[in-house]
């Protein structure tokens, strides 16, 4: 019995869409979100301006200022996740492994700026890893596999009517052409 790849195509389509429908609804609306993120201070805390474009100031000065601000809880080097060093924008951003963002001025070693940086948590439930990496793997991976899946088979579906109405408009063209 042969494959009638229209009504296989229609079945995939229609259940690879409700396979993956919340992974990808997680994926879509935190990816809506990653795009704003530069715009939205809410997520991604606005990145200030130093005093100068060179750094001068030790990592003990940065480490110390980071210490001034009781939201982060930074006690040592222990306590902090990374440090971002922008020197075209003369800071480094000192973030905390409580997502605690705190930038510092390469300069004068003042704190510019202190907030909560929710982007890195985003991120993570864009890509399945705050879950787990093994939803990250088992889970996400297979849903973009399925979702390319999907674009194919609705590129498919979109062009199979153009097609049938080619395929027939072409043999009556080519009769009129006799």
């Amino acid at each position: 019995m042969p494959i009638n790849w229209r009504i296989w195509t229609r079945k995939t389509h229609r259940w690879g869409a409700i396979l993956v429908a919340l992974p990808f609804l997680v994926v879509s609306i935190t990816g809506i979100i990653l795009q704003l993120k530069k715009d939205w201070t809410w997520v991604q805390p606005a990145t200030q301006r130093g005093a100068g474009k060179l750094p001068e100031v030790s990592f003990d000065a940065i480490l110390q200022a980071a210490r001034t601000v009781p939201e982060a809880g930074i006690a040592g080097w222990q306590d902090i996740d990374r440090l971002d060093v922008r020197p075209d924008r003369g800071i480094v951003k000192v973030q905390a492994h409580n997502r605690w963002e705190i930038q510092v001025d390469l300069k004068t070693a003042q704190v510019l700026q202190v907030a909560y940086r929710r982007s890195d948590v985003i991120e993570s439930l864009h890509d399945g890893s705050w879950f787990h990496d093994r939803v990250k793997l088992w889970v996400f991976l297979p849903t973009a596999v399925v979702v390319l899946g999907l674009w194919l088979t609705g590129i498919y579906l979109f062009f199979l009517p153009h097609a049938v109405r080619w395929s027939r408009q072409k043999p009556a063209s080519a009769e009129a052409s006799k």
